[in-house]
């Protein structure tokens, strides 16, 4: 068996907690557990660790859902909610305390660091860099230091040696148990209760034993909970899952990242509208590699060749200008029938849509301009905002672009004569040589240069003085749609 391997089918988890929304380092540990449990047709089980109820907020878990929706990665089982899982950690803890791994005490939290139970030894001794000792509570050996009060339920960690573990990624790990605290796993209890909250170090064992989850996939951050739990694996008797922790994801000052790095949510990128799939491309490579240069990887391909192997030890950058990149490769570089629902959706959400557009010659006409115009497309919202002359009439002519184009006083009668022009010439036999002939042979004939006409003509149809090419842009719109336009640009031209 190898190292990164267990016997029987995959199980992996993604576990947030809705005290925020979904962070870019949570949809990459959730899109990372996605490939894996994919790539060996294992299942993804998604739990809502919800059990600090002071900071929880329920309606945070929509956003959580939604982004990984829009993301692309489904789960095969849930959502569980821990808050609705008592029953299970209370039970474990008892079996702990049955045992002799867990204690009662009845020390009040604030008389340790942290409010966990543990302080640092405080001696003249030198202690190496990130070393501990913890002092250990007279609870412990049965001896309360404040009967009476109700106990919260503390693990027993071993006196004196050490805690290891494989870790996919960093290999093999070992941590003093004397730097280990006795660690809470149910607060005490109120009123009737015998004991409260389960705290997270129980509750992820328990739900972890209970879900067969065989790979635990999450953020380096959590090295340090893990002898904790491995410790509590033993104590309940499991085996631990194989724990495979992945690199920090950092600002471009190479700090963690945060909102001061810029958006830290993902729906924000949704809302930005960028692609789903190029930003699982960008999110998939922020700590891991395939092996070899590529970067532009589709989901299949990324499925194809995800491995814990390939996740690096290092920690990762988030670039806002290599995500951007991606975006537009994947809008120039799309099959275009993959890029049509994006643009459809994005369409509707302005109110262009029209429904003539989903079958026929009218989505033929839709995936031809699409495709005309997404060279020049950075976001989504581009197709509703710069390129919505070619989904509506409906349509404001730039000031800067008519003040630099339109300033010739011959504007005005050249664009009438071209409305006429190109009039004349048969819906059948409307394509991009007879526009170039149409217009340049005006041009001619009137003694101007042909660019003239032609910028003057772009902001007439389309209001902008950049487009894709303007005969190509005549075609997709039409010979009544640019005659109409061209017409109807002539008081605005003469006004201006």
């Amino acid at each position: 068996m190898s190292e990164n391997t267990k016997i029987g089918p995959v199980r992996v988890r993604f576990a947030p907690s809705p005290t925020g929304y979904l962070h870019v380092g949570g949809a990459r540990t959730a899109l990372f557990n996605w490939l894996f449990a994919r790539h060996q047709r294992g299942a993804m089980i998604l739990r809502i660790e919800d059990t600090d109820a002071e900071r929880n907020k329920p309606e945070l878990v929509q956003g959580i859902v939604e982004g990984l929706r829009w993301l692309g990665v489904d789960w095969d089982e849930g959502p569980f909610y821990q808050s609705q899982r008592t029953d299970l950690y209370q039970a474990a803890g008892k079996k702990l305390l049955a045992s002799g791994a867990a204690f009662l005490c009845y020390c009040p939290a604030e008389r340790y660091a942290g409010g966990d139970h543990a302080v640092e030894a405080q001696d003249d001794e030198p202690k190496a860099p990130g070393a501990r000792r913890i002092v250990r509570c007279t609870c412990r050996d049965g001896k309360p230091s404040t009967p009476g009060t109700k106990p919260a339920l503390r693990f027993r960690v071993p006196i004196g040696g050490t805690t290891k573990f494989f870790d996919a990624v960093f290999g093999e790990r070992e941590f003093s148990n004397d730097e280990i605290e006795d660690f809470v796993l149910l607060r005490s209890g109120k009123g009737d209760e015998e004991f409260g909250q389960s705290m997270y170090q129980l509750g992820v064992v328990v739900d972890d034993i209970d879900m067969r989850i065989t790979h635990v996939i999450r953020g380096a951050d959590h090295i340090s909970n893990t002898p904790k739990q491995v410790l509590l694996y033993r104590a309940l008797g499991a085996e631990a899952p194989i724990f495979a922790h992945v690199p920090l994801i950092l600002g471009p000052d190479k700090s963690r990242l945060s909102k001061r790095h810029g958006a830290t949510d993902v729906n924000m990128y949704r809302t930005e509208g960028f692609l789903p799939e190029a930003f699982r491309n960008f999110l998939a490579l922020l700590g891991w590699a395939p092996g070899g240069d590529e970067e532009f990887l589709r989901t299949k391909e990324l499925l194809e060749k995800f491995s814990l192997e390939g996740v690096s030890r290092t920690n990762a950058v988030f670039d806002r200008p290599k995500l951007e990149w991606f975006n537009t490769q994947y809008l120039q570089k799309l099959p275009i029938e993959d890029l049509l629902p994006e643009v459809e959706a994005e369409l509707k959400r302005s109110h262009l849509w029209k429904d003539e557009w989903a079958s026929g010659a009218g989505r033929e006409w839709f995936a031809k301009t699409v495709d005309l115009l997404r060279p020049r497309i950075r976001l989504l919202p581009d197709f509703s905002s710069w390129s919505r002359a070619f989904f509506s009439d409906d349509f404001e002519i730039d000031p800067e672009a008519k003040a630099k184009f339109w300033k010739d006083p011959k504007v005005p009668e050249l664009l009438a004569k071209l409305a006429e022009k190109l009039a004349a010439i048969a819906p059948s036999d409307w394509n991009h040589d007879a526009c170039d002939h149409a217009l340049r042979a005006l041009a001619e004939a009137e003694g101007i240069k042909a660019g003239l006409l032609i910028n003057a003509t772009r902001v007439a149809i389309v209001g902008q003085a950049v487009a894709p090419p303007l005969f190509d842009t005549m075609v997709v719109l039409a010979r009544d749609r640019v005659v109409n336009r061209l017409r109807r640009a002539l008081p605005a031209q003469a006004a201006g």
